[in-house]
């Protein structure tokens, strides 16, 4: 007669019965975590809010940014303020831009355009300018802000292709800047016009810094997420301002650009406006950004 030892058929049958447990039964096995092994992650909510366009795009700030921030539980808000003026921004634009709810204006390749913000930028170190201008000229490009959940460094630079630009290679100004810098929550406005110089700039630094948004070209890109070291990123942030126009400006003054009437000043669009921006959702242990959500308030 054949016998079988239970010793050893428990030995054969055991693993294959664990491995076929269903998995609520192997949930209510394991042991809950300790208290000093459970991690509370403390995030912030940075908003940042595309190219401001003339007054339209002043004024919907004004009505709608501080509902729109507690909408969205923002504790951060950087705002490139570059169009303004249409083109260039005053100290006047740039006071109501922060009375509106900025902590910080960022610029781009028409800071220059109105000279009176030249003074501006060196009294004022919430407005940054293209860290990669030349040392001689007023301003800052980048800064350090204490917040109620620590340090946030926010760097402002701008791309050299077909801008026309007198500007050092904003790669090794990135690094410069980075070398400096201990914070752990780190911003940056890449202004420029190129989509593959924004995306270039945001992949070198992935890992480095918390986001990277591109400005400039008014359009909102659908390609906002995490790169692969945990940098948030989009292309092109989009524009605030006037919602029927074409980049914020009349377009009956941009049709008749294509068709060759003689250039003129430009004249930003009448009507109801729009902001267009992104929230990157920010470990402030960490510093890596864990959610972007691209925003367009109508």
């Amino acid at each position: 007669k054949l016998q079988i030892s239970t010793k050893r058929n428990k030995k054969l049958i055991f693993p294959l019965q664990r491995r076929y447990l269903p998995q609520r039964a192997l949930l209510r096995k394991r042991s809950p975590p300790n208290k000093s092994e459970r991690k509370c992650v403390m995030t912030v909510n940075i908003l940042a809010v595309g190219d401001v366009c003339g007054k339209t795009g002043i004024d919907y700030l004004n009505k709608n940014l501080a509902s729109i921030k507690k909408l969205h539980n923002i504790t951060f808000t950087v705002i490139n303020g570059e169009n303004a003026n249409v083109v260039g921004i005053t100290p006047a634009q740039a006071e109501n831009i922060f009375s509106a709810g900025a902590d910080v204006i960022t610029l781009g390749n028409h800071t220059w355009t109105r000279y009176e913000i030249k003074e501006y930028l060196d009294t004022n170190k919430r407005i940054l300018r293209p860290a990669n201008f030349a040392l001689c000229c007023p301003g800052m490009g980048h800064g350090v802000y204490n917040t109620a959940f620590g340090e946030v460094a926010v760097i402002n630079l701008m791309g050299r292709f077909t801008l026309d630009s007198n500007t050092d290679n904003p790669f090794y100004v990135a690094d410069e800047i980075l070398s400096g810098l201990t914070t752990k929550i780190i911003l940056v406005d890449m202004h420029a016009e190129a989509t593959s110089e924004k995306a270039a700039l945001g992949f070198y630094l992935d890992g480095r810094v918390s986001a990277v948004w591109g400005t400039h070209t008014h359009v909102q890109t659908s390609d906002g997420g995490i790169l692969p070291s945990g940098s948030g990123f989009i292309t092109d942030l989009g524009m605030t301002g006037p919602a029927v126009s074409v980049l914020g400006i009349d377009p009956n003054q941009s049709i008749g650009k294509f068709l060759g009437e003689p250039p003129r000043r430009y004249e930003a669009a009448e009507g109801a406006g729009k902001m267009e921006g992104a929230v990157f959702t920010i470990d402030t242990e960490t510093g890596k950004c864990l959610k972007v959500e691209a925003l367009r308030m109508m």
